[in-house]
């Protein structure tokens, strides 16, 4: 069974190479918000979770949202 690679909010938003404001500009959420999703994941719904995807470039099932 094929094991997928996870990463975090916040080492997905590095890896794109933005900070916490150039990422919010790009998102359309404020500072406090994206911080939030970062330290609370399962917070994220599903059609923020679509954006945050295409924004970091980052297949949304690489991205880790909580538990499920």
């Amino acid at each position: 069974m094929e094991e997928k690679l996870m990463m975090t909010l916040k080492a997905a938003r590095v890896n794109a190479g933005l900070t916490i404001l150039e990422a919010c500009k790009l998102l359309g959420f404020g500072k406090d918000t994206l911080i939030k999703y970062e330290k609370h994941p399962e917070l994220v719904k599903k059609a923020k979770r679509a954006k945050l995807s295409e924004v970091y470039a980052i297949a949304e099932e690489h991205i880790f949202f909580g538990n499920k």
